[in-house]
């Protein structure tokens, strides 16, 4: 059972997710704190691919008041992710060959480590964003509609 910590709505809205992988994220211990108390902030983050490592990039944790005054914390830091060499490899492979790009989808606890969800997806065209609004669109008048018939009195 994991719990969801930040979510990126944004990401599924921008891009057509193609698949989804679990990495362990390495942070500070103000971090975790600030995590804790709900300071972390994932929509504009992205993942690059350095030196055969994945980093997330963008990923804005704000720093508690309590923080210790040895620490300086810095809000936007690059956080490494840890995920397995072979699984690695294979999105280096698909990001360079077929124009992928790796967006961060939302971080939740995991047996108490933060983890970070993150999918193998590519742009959308704006005539896709288009087409997904129309459809939200859609699925809300649809429930508004039903409620109303569900809810309204009975006509005979």
């Amino acid at each position: 059972m994991s719990a969801l910590i930040a979510e990126n709505r944004r990401a599924r809205f921008e891009y057509h997710i193609e698949e989804q992988f679990e990495a362990g994220v390495v942070l500070d211990g103000w971090e975790v704190k600030a995590i804790r108390a709900g300071q972390v902030q994932l929509t504009d983050g992205y993942v690059v691919i350095r030196n055969g490592e994945l980093y997330l990039i963008g990923c804005r944790i704000n720093a508690l008041r309590s923080a210790s005054t040895h620490v300086s914390p810095e809000a936007d830091r690059t956080k490494k992710l840890l995920m397995h060499k072979e699984q690695i490899r294979r999105l280096i492979g698909k990001v360079e060959q077929r124009g992928f790009t790796l967006v961060p989808l939302d971080l939740h606890y995991k047996a108490g480590r933060v983890k970070a969800e993150i999918a193998l997806a590519k742009g959308k065209a704006q005539h896709d964003k288009r087409e997904t609004e129309k459809k939200r669109d859609w699925e809300r008048e649809k429930g508004r509609l039903m409620r109303h018939k569900v809810s309204g009195p009975a006509k005979d």
